[in-house]
C-alpha cells in the first residue's frame, strides 16, 4: 500500500503562534469578565507543570476539565469571541510559518478545536488535530496532549508518515518526534534540526 507523506506537521503553540493561545485565550476572557481573575493562580501553576512536561492528559482532566467546561458554557457565542480573539493575534503567528506553509502542512496542537478552527481557516491549513470540546455540553471530549496526538493524528490520516515535525518542547512533543523521520525545534523564528 502507498504510504502518503505530511511533508510539515506542526505542533502549533511556541512553534507557529508565539506564546501560548490558551493562556491568551484566558486573558483575553479576563478582559471580558475581570471574575476570571480568581482562576488566575490555578491557571499559572497548570501553565507551569505543563511547560515542565510535570502533567498527563488523564491528570489535566481530572484536576481540570469540570472547571474548564463550567467556564465554557458561561460564553455566550464562542465562534464570536474567536473572531475577536483572532483578529488582535493573527500578529502572533510567527513569520517563518509564511515562508514554509504549504497546502497539505497538519497542525496537531493540544489547543481547542473551537479556537483552531478560526485560525486555521484564515491560515489556509485544512489538516488540524486538536483537542475536541462538544459544542452543545463544552465537554472536553478529547485532550490532544502527548501520546494522543498520535493517536488523533493517526485516527485523522491512517496511512501517513510524518516526513518533519517541528514543535518547542521535545519533552511534550516525544511521541511526535518518535513517529517523524525528521524533527526540527523552533525557537522564537530559528529552526534547529534535532533527528
Amino acid at each position: 500500500m502507498l504510504k502518503l507523506f505530511c511533508m510539515n506537521v506542526y505542533d502549533f503553540d511556541n512553534t507557529i503562534y508565539n506564546g501560548e493561545s490558551c493562556f491568551d485565550l484566558f486573558l483575553f476572557y479576563i478582559r471580558k469578565n475581570p471574575g476570571l481573575l480568581r482562576l488566575l493562580p490555578k491557571v499559572l501553576i497548570e501553565f507551569a507543570k505543563y511547560k515542565r512536561g510535570k502533567v498527563t492528559a488523564e491528570a489535566f482532566l481530572r484536576e481540570n476539565a469540570a472547571l474548564v467546561e463550567r467556564e465554557l458554557r458561561k460564553i455566550p457565542d464562542i465562534e464570536a469571541d474567536m473572531r475577536a480573539f483572532w483578529d488582535r493575534h493573527m500578529r502572533k503567528i510567527k513569520p517563518f510559518y509564511a515562508e514554509m506553509r504549504r497546502e497539505d502542512d497538519w497542525i496537531v496542537t493540544a489547543a481547542p478545536d473551537f479556537s483552531m478552527r478560526e485560525v486555521c481557516r484564515r491560515l489556509g491549513v485544512r489538516n488540524c488535530v486538536s483537542s475536541r470540546v462538544d459544542p452543545a455540553t463544552c465537554r472536553i471530549e478529547h485532550f490532544n496532549l502527548r501520546e494522543r496526538k498520535i493517536e488523533a493524528f493517526r485516527a485523522a490520516c491512517p496511512d501517513a508518515r510524518i516526513d518533519a515535525f517541528y514543535t518547542d518542547s521535545p519533552a511534550n512533543d516525544a511521541p511526535m518526534i518518535d513517529l517523524a523521520r525528521h524533527a526540527f525545534v523552533v525557537r522564537g523564528n530559528r529552526i534547529r534540526q534535532i533527528k
